[in-house]
């Protein structure tokens, strides 16, 4: 069975894009611990980050890091912070997360709540400062 994410990547469920390749993904959280929550996704389903081939690996630590620095751009925040974690979904991902300190990237147990237009709105800011 298709994970979540992999959902998301063939359409059948929405997200709030920021990003978009040949070969990876980066959309909000819908749980978000910080407007602005992206997760990062390879489109190819492996659960575990560290299982991915070494291309892919690469590619989406390349990826992420083309979408943090438009993260930073549009939110305002002292640092993207980077995480991985994750056994909801059996899918590798990368948590970016902008932060004024270290404990709004510890803390994810504080979700955040936003409207659809306010996930809309973040989502579109942060797509308009990523440059693939």
């Amino acid at each position: 069975m298709a994970s979540l994410f992999t959902r998301i990547v063939q359409g059948e469920i929405p997200a709030y894009k920021v990003a978009e390749d040949d070969n990876y993904l980066a959309f909000l959280d819908i749980f978000p611990v910080a407007k602005g929550h992206v997760l990062v996704i390879p489109k190819k389903e492996v659960d575990y980050l560290f299982d991915l081939d070494d291309d892919t690996y690469t590619g989406l630590q390349l990826f992420a890091r083309k979408v943090a620095k438009g993260l930073k751009e549009a939110i305002p925040c002292a640092k993207v912070g980077v995480m991985v974690l994750g056994l909801e979904v059996p899918h590798a991902h990368i948590h970016l997360v902008p932060m004024q300190s270290e404990a709004d990237l510890l803390n994810f147990s504080d979700k955040k709540k936003f409207t659809p237009e306010e996930f809309a709105e973040a989502a579109e800011l942060i797509a308009q400062h990523i440059s693939l």
